[in-house]
């Protein structure tokens, strides 16, 4: 057995279902492994794209995302979805080429060692991922695999990363001491005495009527944590928000619902939050959107327990009261346990949540309103639909008025946020998940920037269906460059006609100019069976909901002037 078939052969093993990567001389010998393999084999028509791939297929499995490239420029491209994996906790492994070791310092073609003014691909590959691991002997091929795939899983999960030599895939070398790897899936458990600590501040709060709010981010959506939670704040009438990592996790009209909290999301999440007098903060990272910009002020007067799975992410930015380390599923549930001898149930009394059917929306031009695109998306999309948005204005207006019922998935780019992501990632979502449709929501700069992986949905029966808010322009950065300097440049650019492109790819292709031709596109694309694109043509005028201040537009504007941030009289 060759090293590249005993490395297709461990992954079989674990469960990998789809690989995706780039071709290549160094990556030659992988791809005839996972050609007889049963592994689906998807070969990009970029190397960043099956990053974001890999970390799509892990991001609602609970499976290892896998991504390959050859050595040199084809492993470098693999970083973007790395960095991606690394920090929205998704177990990836990585394996690239890298040149001969007999040839090392020589200048040969695709040579990273560092050496002779070449670049060191080890330390880069070190910063991106858990570990990165250099392969030097083929019998140590199970060894290495075993270590990095447990390691990708161990604690909060990530992306880990293998360099295989071309030296070690020449005839002759081979893997005489193959053995299937071990994985050894060990969830991190809640310390008992953390849990009890937390479930008596709770039920004192509880006990005393103190005003708690719950605020659920990814790592509770990550880890399946939805039923233990909502019969947590079920039972002692906790109201909740979500950031727009952990939009999603509970019914979005459920009583105790009360929106996103965020920059760009909703009144009454902000409403709620600042009458809060206890923070339960479940699977959260306190990331800057979700802080206003990790305000000092954010948790004053307010006491703060904090669940997740990493202690990395306690005190990071607010300091908490009480905190449990662990899996948030488990916390949970041990929480429930816990509380249930020490507080009683508390009697029924919905949140003032807000009201997804009273949002009216007053549009004046001929083009779509992007909310009223976002509300028609949130009307006919399927319950057991995947919903992607990628980076840009389009992902306030999603996070805004999408509504999300049980069943269906939500996720914006994440911490690192790159720009066609899940314009990407996608393809590999929907690999990890056959029976659920899978959506994106981007915009005309996110899919250009990439979009060219339509023919990899093609060439593979992918059916993914995106939606591109087609206006032209850089939304968010115009708005920045206006609010930081007053005027706007460099932003807007041309479109081809997606129809056009879509069919010559092979796809399906729909312009749509009214509320109701999208409407009548989505449902036809839905129906459809195959790779889809809805060019939707938006107006510029529209602007998303959003805020500097949890206390609503007027009263951060009024701190950006007294900060001498806007121009006004604290500029004076």
């Amino acid at each position: 057995m060759r090293v590249y078939e005993a490395i297709v052969k461990a992954l079989e093993g674990v469960g990998v279902g789809a690989a995706f990567g780039g071709a290549g001389e160094n990556a030659a010998g992988l791809m005839l492994a996972l050609k007889h393999s049963s592994i689906k084999a998807v070969i990009t028509r970029h190397e960043q794209a099956a990053s974001f791939m890999a970390c799509g297929y892990a991001m609602h499995s609970d499976h290892l995302g896998f991504c390959f490239a050859t050595a040199g420029p084809g492993a470098f491209n693999l970083f973007s979805g790395l960095a991606v994996a690394m920090s929205d906790s998704y177990p990836v492994l990585a394996v690239s080429g890298y040149a001969s070791l007999d040839w090392k310092g020589k200048g040969a073609l695709n040579e990273t060692s560092g050496v002779s003014r070449t670049p060191d691909s080890q330390a880069m590959f070190a910063a991106t991922t858990k570990k990165s691991f250099l392969l030097t002997d083929a019998a140590k091929t199970c060894d290495v695999v075993e270590e990095a795939v447990n390691l990708a899983f161990d604690g909060r999960p990530g992306p880990v990363h293998i360099h295989v030599p071309e030296n070690l895939t020449h005839h002759g070398v081979s893997v005489d001491n193959y053995r299937d790897i071990n994985l050894q899936r060990r969830p991190v458990i809640p310390d008992p005495k953390r849990v009890s600590e937390v479930a008596g501040l709770l039920a004192d709060a509880v006990a005393k009527d103190k005003k708690i709010l719950a605020l659920v981010g990814f790592g509770a959506v990550r880890s399946g944590a939805g039923p233990e939670l909502t019969e947590l704040l079920e039972r002692y009438q906790i109201p909740f928000a979500t950031t727009l990592d952990g939009k999603g996790i509970i019914s979005e009209r459920h009583p105790l619902s009360v929106g996103v909290f965020c920059d760009s999301g909703h009144s009454a999440a902000w409403k709620a939050f600042l009458d809060a007098d206890v923070i339960l903060a479940v699977g959260n990272s306190f990331a800057q959107h979700a802080t206003f910009n990790f305000r000092d002020d954010l948790l004053t007067g307010k006491a703060l327990v904090h669940i997740n799975i990493d202690i990395g992410e306690i005190d990071k930015v607010y300091k908490a009261d009480a905190a449990v380390i662990g899996d948030a599923k488990r916390a949970v549930a041990a929480l429930n346990k816990e509380m249930w001898p020490k507080a009683a149930a508390v009697p029924s009394r919905p949140a003032v949540g807000r009201e997804y059917d009273a949002e009216r929306i007053v549009h004046l031009t001929d083009k779509i309103h992007p909310g009223q695109l976002a509300q028609a998306v949130s009307k006919r999309l399927p319950q057991n639909a995947i919903m992607l948005a990628d980076a840009g204005a389009h992902l306030a207006w999603l996070g805004y008025y999408l509504e999300l019922s049980p069943g269906q998935f939500f996720r914006k780019p994440g911490g690192f946020g790159p720009m066609a992501g899940h314009v990407n990632g996608a393809l590999g979502a929907k690999c990890a998940n056959l029976d659920r449709p899978v959506i994106v929501g981007c915009g005309d700069g996110c899919y250009l920037l990439s979009g060219f992986e339509l023919l990899t949905a093609v060439q593979y029966d992918i059916p993914v269906i995106w939606i591109i808010f087609n206006d032209g322009e850089f939304k968010l950065i115009k708005l920045y460059q206006l609010e930081a300097y007053a005027e706007s440049g460099l932003v807007e650019f041309g479109n081809p006609d997606y129809v056009a492109y879509a069919r010559a790819c092979g796809a399906q292709g729909y312009r749509v100019e009214t509320i109701e031709e999208f409407e009548s596109a989505f449902e036809e694309a839905l129906a459809l069976g195959k790779p889809a694109i809805i060019d939707a043509h938006i107006t510029r005028l529209a602007l998303p909901h959003y805020s500097p201040s949890p206390k609503g537009l007027l009263s951060g504007i009024a701190e950006m002037v007294e900060d001498g941030i806007l121009p006004g009289r604290g500029t004076q």
